[in-house]
């Protein structure tokens, strides 16, 4: 298998995680242990993880110019992204929240383009309008059973996360082209933690741990695990191979698995308005992100935007 297919493998593989993950966090915050309390947690327990890890795999050192950068990523990847994304989640369903991560790409592809000053026009900025509309309609009208009052504040939280992360996939793709990827990613694992552990300190002297049931505790470790140390470390050597945008492509089978799981669980339901919202992000995120015209070494159906790397 090449290194290309082997890169759109992990991306895949991530999305299935991730698409589980909205109804597993779910089960877990706030019942059990408060967002924030739960950040903390999963920063803390993967930026070990990947301390260790590094010690077995790279003496690689990080030079000092680059640590602004690895801050900012730690900040937009780590801190930003996980404080908005579990605090929203915990006040909406996870279907809304999946499919208001399908509009990253869109965020990706104009941060590229403010970053590389180029235009937008045509098909791509009529993407982007249609995509902004079903995501403010899924903001302000896509409640679900349950959700309670809070699901606007929640959706509005899922929506800031997808601009983080979307800007996360641009700043640290140089430090990708430049460095192992443990060499730097413990880094912002360290510095996330330092930043998310200040909001989430509290919380988690509050969450009763010993009233905490195994299945949960298997979650909060899957969480750990698999959603953050896993997948964070996959996408990052799958960006070795594709460019961000791709990367954010596999962002759309996010709201599939999250779909199939959450319904098959009976953790969430379809409205009109979840559809409808949906059909209209996914058809701004195509016409944004398919290409303008077939080029040699390009695919069927690939994706060949620029590279999205400042």
């Amino acid at each position: 298998m090449s290194k290309r297919n082997l890169a759109l493998l992990a991306a895949t593989i991530v999305s299935v995680i991730y698409g589980v993950t909205f109804t597993i966090a779910k089960d877990v915050m706030p019942l059990y242990v408060k967002p924030f309390g739960f950040i903390a947690l999963r920063v803390g327990g993967s930026a070990l993880l990947f301390w260790l890890c590094s010690l077995f795999i790279t003496n690689q050192k990080v030079a000092f110019k680059d640590f602004p950068r690895i801050a900012a990523a730690a900040f937009f990847g780590v801190a930003l992204n996980m404080l908005t994304f579990f605090e929203g989640l915990s006040l909406t369903s996870p279907i809304m929240a999946s499919v208001l991560m399908v509009t990253t790409p869109m965020i990706v592809l104009l941060l590229s383009a403010i970053v590389a000053r180029e235009k937008i026009v045509g098909r791509k900025a009529f993407g982007i309008v249609l995509g902004l509309a079903g995501t403010i309609a899924l903001i302000l009208y896509g409640k679900s059973a349950g959700t309670g009052e809070n699901a606007l504040w929640g959706n509005f939280l899922v929506f800031v996360n997808a601009v983080s992360y979307g800007y996360y996939l641009i700043i640290v793709k140089k430090l990708m082209d430049k460095y192992n990827a443990f060499a730097f990613v413990k880094w912002i694992y360290l510095f996330g933690f330092i930043m998310v552990l200040p909001f989430g300190w509290a919380q988690l002297q509050q969450a009763a741990w010993q009233a905490i049931p195994v299945n949960v505790s298997l979650k909060i470790a899957f969480v750990v695990i698999f959603s953050t140390f896993l997948t964070y470390l996959l996408n990052l050597l799958s960006m070795k191979q594709l460019k961000p945008v791709t990367v954010a492509v596999f962002i759309y089978l996010q709201p599939v698995f999250a779909t199939v799981f959450a319904i098959g669980l009976g953790k969430d339901s379809l409205t009109v308005v979840k559809l409808v919202s949906a059909l209209l992000i996914f058809g701004g995120v195509y016409l944004v992100t398919m290409p303008a015209g077939r080029k040699q070494g390009t695919p069927s159906g690939g994706v060949a935007p620029q590279d999205a790397a400042p």
